[in-house]
């Protein structure tokens, strides 16, 4: 997994809208990228509904909010509309930035063994450097972990 002080590796996915994202497209912000499992599951929905009702104060901050998963552009689009979700999602179906910030990893569950991701948090500065790195996050108290962070 990546770590603090570490440059952020690079990428572009597409958003719920169809559109090319690259990570360089916030160069000069601060941004929260976050990865998570699957849209519309229960942990999914209460981090990205807190990431939602916090999103004021990240943009106050002037703080740009990502989050990454492996579903479609078209699920995220039906996640972002029933929910209300003002800030960017990215589908990652070939699994590019999900691997390359060591987040696709070996889980269990119920006993059963298989890989996904693991819902972790990185703050990234205005230069592409990794300031913090929030692995195994909690859904319902990381957007509030990361805004008392900033």
């Amino acid at each position: 997994m990546l770590e603090k002080g570490m440059k952020a590796p690079g990428f572009t996915l597409t958003d719920k809208d169809g559109s090319a994202v690259s990570l360089s497209d916030f160069a000069g912000r601060k941004v929260v990228l976050y990865f998570y499992p699957k849209d519309n599951t229960p942990g999914c929905t209460r981090q990205a509904c807190a990431f939602a009702a916090a999103y004021d104060g990240f943009r106050e901050k002037n703080v740009a909010v990502i989050g990454v998963s492996k579903d479609s552009a078209a699920s995220h689009a039906k996640f972002a509309e029933k929910h209300g979700l003002p800030f960017v999602l990215l589908s990652d179906p070939e699994l590019q930035a999900i691997q390359e910030y060591g987040v696709w990893q070996e889980k269990k569950l119920y006993g059963k063994v298989s890989m996904g991701v693991v819902r972790t948090t990185f703050i990234i500065d205005e230069n592409g450097i990794i300031e913090h790195v929030m692995p195994k996050v909690k859904p319902d108290t990381n957007a509030q972990d990361v805004l008392a962070l900033l």
